[in-house]
């Protein structure tokens, strides 16, 4: 999106993690206005896995036509945050916008989440969002159109949200709990505080790195679908557009009259599959299931276990050098319908795959993931009709150990794909 109107022209944001991915798409869309930038992020030298520094986004923001102010900050801490603060003053004479981007995650269940992962997580989502917050108001305050922006979901007491990775949940929800109590308290400074997430899965350097590679991308929308969104939102009038939840494309249609096909733009691959994000709920998601084997019959579902031990044997055919070299992990597969195990083995070849049976003292070594489904999901899976991130994200997919090692395995479901492919 783009408008001959610069209404962020001389405006300053003071943006969190904004070294990479949204925060720095964020940043990048401002600049074209000609806003001034202050990258408060902790990435001051190059991560080994993850690319862009808070200078090398500060290049960017000036390339864009903005001014920068690269800071480290680790928004823990009060003091960090403060000299940032301090220094964006000085420098562009105040602060008109915050956005709070910055986040961590760690996507696994209460006994799995250390609390070194748990501080962290509350440390940056929840109490980081307050501190900068906090700190950011004296001086919002006297903008003539202040906003805060906290990038995180619309509040959901489904148990759904929770039941997986209710630590993460927690600390995210933080971030708009902030959203629902500072919206009404700092509207007689006409300060707006709203939130915006995205509908589905962005491709940042970070969601690589989660999901195993570049294969994700045809699941994803890029990072400026949100950029334009934000955008959207921070240029509203602030004492009339407050404590809202909103949604990127929601946003865009609302707002920027785009329609469907011009969504697209936003696609990483035209035409993919888009994996839903965290958070959103389908509107017919309290509508019950059928349960009763009669109702799966007269709709032509398949039984459960109809066909699992196909769907074995086709996963044991993506058992491979480059399968096992890309895991190396040991990765057990439970089906709750069916009261079935089995063993992955991707750790050393040969590898292998065998069911485990009540009594069996099987492999001594404790798998590194745990991967529990319903068989017909297993089937999906393995047919192509369903990703294991879309599957995770959608809460057909249990995962609980090395978050890391399942998610890699998307890679090999798809190799089991192509094997089920061969065989109609």
């Amino acid at each position: 999106m783009s408008s001959s109107v610069k209404k962020l022209a001389g405006k300053t944001l003071f943006i969190t993690g904004a070294s990479r991915g949204i925060g720095l798409a964020i940043a990048l869309r401002a600049a074209r206005d000609g806003a001034n930038i202050v990258v408060a992020a902790k990435t001051a030298t190059a991560h080994p896995k993850l690319p862009g520094t808070i200078y090398t986004a500060a290049e960017e923001i000036e390339k864009a036509g903005g001014k920068a102010l690269p800071c480290i900050v680790d928004i823990r801490m009060e003091d960090q945050v403060q000299k940032a603060v301090n220094e964006a003053v000085a420098q562009f004479g105040g602060i008109d916008i915050l956005v709070n981007n910055a986040s961590a995650i760690n996507l696994v269940n209460t006994e799995t989440l250390t609390m070194k992962s748990f501080d962290l997580m509350h440390g940056i989502n929840s109490r980081g969002t307050f501190l900068c917050s906090k700190l950011c108001i004296p001086y919002l305050s006297k903008s003539a159109n202040p906003h805060i922006l906290n990038i995180s979901p619309p509040l959901s007491m489904r148990q759904r949200w929770f039941k997986d990775h209710v630590g993460y949940t927690m600390a995210k929800y933080g971030m708009s709990m902030c959203v629902l109590g500072m919206s009404p308290e700092l509207a007689k400074y006409g300060i707006a505080v709203n939130a915006l997430w995205p509908r589905t899965a962005i491709l940042t350097a970070a969601m690589k790195m989660l999901a195993g590679g570049d294969e994700v991308a045809s699941q994803c929308r890029k990072p400026e679908i949100m950029a334009d969104a934000a955008y959207l939102v921070l240029t509203k009038d602030s004492r009339t557009f407050s404590g809202q939840f909103c949604i990127d494309d929601d946003v865009l249609r609302r707002e920027g009259g785009l329609t469907d096909k011009d969504l697209e733009q936003y696609s990483c691959v035209p035409g993919g599959q888009l994996l839903p994000d965290f958070f959103l709920d389908e509107p017919d998601a309290a509508k019950p299931a059928p349960t009763s084997a009669s109702s799966g019959a007269q709709s032509g579902q398949q039984q459960p276990g109809a066909d699992v031990e196909a769907s074995m044997k086709h996963l044991a055919t993506a058992i491979d050098v480059e399968a096992v070299g890309l895991v190396k992990g040991l990765v057990e597969l439970q089906l709750t319908d069916l009261n079935r195990s089995w063993l992955l083995n991707l750790k050393s070849m040969p590898g292998g795959l065998s069911e485990i049976r009540p009594g069996d003292s099987g492999s001594t070594e404790k798998p590194d993931t745990c991967m529990t489904m319903k068989s017909a999901d297993l089937q999906q899976l393995v047919s192509g009709k369903l990703s294991a991130t879309g599957a995770f994200m959608a809460g057909k997919l249990r995962i609980t150990g090395n978050m890391g090692v399942a998610m890699k395995l998307e890679k090999v479901f798809r190799k089991a794909v192509a094997a089920s492919s061969a065989k109609l």
